[in-house]
């Protein structure tokens, strides 16, 4: 089994309590399903969850290439110039970032209104980017807008690989097939 789940914000990645913080087991009622991969607290959007272990490896393994795509709503108003930094290797410190594609979006994205919504400051503006990575590190998003100069406020994943929010409600999900996320192959080791 193989489902999609909107995550909120706030919400921590574990089933098992945590303190006041809602976790998986708030909203998802089915037995052990575990999350292919993770997504920070205070991230939103598109999780993968299976009951399945060699699928949960593949989807987490860098080897795979699942591509994570993110909308991130940014502090400031960069060009697309501005972005240049986020396309090329990034040193995060801790380790070097692959490039990035990342756009410049010319009008907020339709998303759920976030709660609690991000913080309005009157004299600072905000600009939304769509940004996909070929890996996934801790709060790597989030790093690489803040080195460029332009903090994330908010950061939703809206696709892992082929597979894409597309209109599931917050804080729902649905079962999806398994086979459009990683390709079977066949004995000869190609893909069908």
């Amino acid at each position: 089994m193989l489902i999609a789940f909107n995550k909120p914000y706030g919400v921590i990645c574990q089933f098992s309590p945590s303190g006041d913080k809602p976790t998986l087991k708030d909203f998802i009622a089915l037995p052990d399903v575990y999350p292919a991969g993770r997504l920070d607290t205070d991230s939103e959007g598109l999780l993968l969850l299976t009951d399945d272990g060699v699928l949960q490896a593949k989807i987490a393994d860098p080897r795979h290439k699942l591509a994570k795509t993110y909308l991130a709503q940014v502090e400031g108003a960069p060009s697309n110039a501005d972005l240049a930094p986020l396309r090329r290797e990034m040193d995060l410190g801790d380790f070097v970032a692959r490039p990035a594609l990342a756009t410049l979006l010319g009008n907020p994205p339709k998303l759920w209104e976030r709660d609690p919504p991000v913080r309005f400051r009157a004299h600072i503006p905000t600009s939304w980017l769509q940004i996909t990575l070929s890996e996934g590190k801790n709060r790597q998003v989030r790093r690489m807008t803040a080195k460029a100069g332009f903090p994330t406020l908010r950061l939703v994943r809206v696709a892992i690989g082929p597979i894409t929010l597309n209109d599931l409600p917050v804080g729902q999900w649905r079962e999806i097939d398994s086979t459009k996320v990683i390709p079977q192959r066949t004995k000869t080791g190609k893909k069908p």
